[in-house]
């Protein structure tokens, strides 16, 4: 019984001291977009919006997506 606290405990410790790197790793090591990747990124939404494409909200996906399956041919 002991010995399953003690994993119990040692588990949760290192599940713990692992996230708490995660989150200090992302606060310390942010990435900020230059002036080209800036650019590109515009440009590519721009010729997205040329060819039609729209992004969807929620009501959209919803009318497009099939929530009742398929019917057999």
């Amino acid at each position: 019984m002991l010995n399953a606290l003690l994993g119990l405990a040692v588990f949760a410790a290192v599940a713990l001291i692992g996230w708490a790197i995660a989150e200090l790793k992302a606060k310390a090591c942010g990435y900020e977009q230059n002036e080209e990747e800036k650019k590109v990124d515009e440009q590519l939404a721009e010729a997205l919006h040329k060819n039609g494409f729209s992004e969807m909200g929620i009501s959209d996906v919803i009318k497009n997506i099939s929530t009742k399956g398929f019917k057999a041919v």
